[in-house]
């Protein structure tokens, strides 16, 4: 979240005014972030968070639309555009797509409990176990093709040590998902780390910021998961909270044979695929705005020890999932 567009307080007023959210109290736009300008909004009724989209791909904004109004409808929390009065969602400010939203409550786990990863793995679960009945589609941008095409472009950055590792994971990759069938598909938040959710305590408040929401492996999403929230400064998991989300996800929905088996593939290559988007917005596409981009050397470090040290053993499913 940041603020690119400024906007001031009539022009918000303005815009609520479609809306049945009342008033306009307060404005104050939200630092942080990479990609769209967000506001926190106050009015007579509610708290509402204003995001402006400034750049990516804008004609794919009502699949996350879709895709959000499909999961809160279903008991997920996520928070859901408001409709204008005549039912539209998804309208226009300062010239950019404008969404309003609920604002949830809570804040980012820094270093989550096991009771915060088993609510966050038994809501992985259920979002997965819906998002394979959502009828919308996108393609995911970041997947196994993605990092064939390109890996390319960093490797003249590296030192030889790290390309011939890039290389030769690529190459691993490629030849392990073939040798399997398709896996589990369904709708994917895309970039679930601790600070796109919120807990007040050990209450989940909300899952947020589905902009890298796409269709594709449900693997995909878990192993995200566990790369950020079961992962030590060394790039080593946690057993415990390893086994924790595990067991909570697996409560809802039981990993297929196939998805086991490249469970030590997936990390590595979701560890892989930050370690290539953060190497490419520092040598390649530095951001359109004067912000401070991702250090890669974290997601360097987590790949290093997934080819390193392999996956922690995967608990077993329990004999009935919901």
């Amino acid at each position: 979240m940041a603020v690119f567009t400024p906007l001031g307080d009539a022009q918000v007023a303005t815009f609520l005014e479609s809306f049945d959210a009342g008033r306009l109290v307060s404005l104050q736009g939200v630092a942080g972030g990479t990609e769209n300008s967000t506001f926190f909004v106050t009015t007579d009724r509610r708290d509402l968070v204003l995001t402006l989209f400034e750049q990516g791909e804008q004609e794919e904004l009502p699949f996350f639309v879709d895709l959000l109004d499909y999961l809160d409808e279903r008991g997920l929390p996520v928070p859901a555009p408001l409709n204008d009065r005549d039912g539209v969602a998804l309208k226009r400010l300062a010239n950019k797509p404008a969404l309003l939203f609920p604002r949830l409550p809570g804040r980012h786990p820094e270093h989550p409990s096991l009771e915060q990863c088993r609510v966050l793995g038994d809501t992985l679960g259920r979002m997965h176990v819906l998002s394979q009945r959502f009828s919308g589609h996108r393609p995911n941008p970041r997947d196994l093709s993605w990092l064939t095409a390109m890996h390319h472009k960093v490797l003249g950055f590296l030192r030889q040590q790290d390309q011939t590792l890039m290389k030769n994971a690529v190459d691993d990759f490629e030849g392990e998902f073939a040798a399997r069938g398709e896996l589990p598909q369904g709708a994917l938040h895309g970039d679930l780390f601790r600070d796109n959710t919120l807990f007040e305590g050990d209450r989940l408040g909300g899952i947020i910021d589905f902009y890298n929401g796409c269709t594709g492996d449900l693997l995909f999403d878990l192993a995200i998961v566990i790369n950020d929230w079961a992962t030590g400064e060394d790039g080593r998991l946690d057993q415990a909270r390893h086994d924790t989300i595990i067991n909570a996800y697996q409560a809802r929905r039981a990993l297929t044979a196939d998805e086991r088996a490249l469970w030590p593939t997936m990390l590595s290559m979701t560890a892989l695929r930050y370690w290539l988007s953060r190497l490419l917005v520092v040598y390649v596409n530095p951001p359109a705005h004067d912000l401070t981009p991702h250090d890669p050397t974290q997601f360097r470090t987590i790949f290093k020890a997934r080819q390193l040290h392999g996956a922690l053993p995967l608990p077993e499913a329990p004999a009935h999932t919901a």
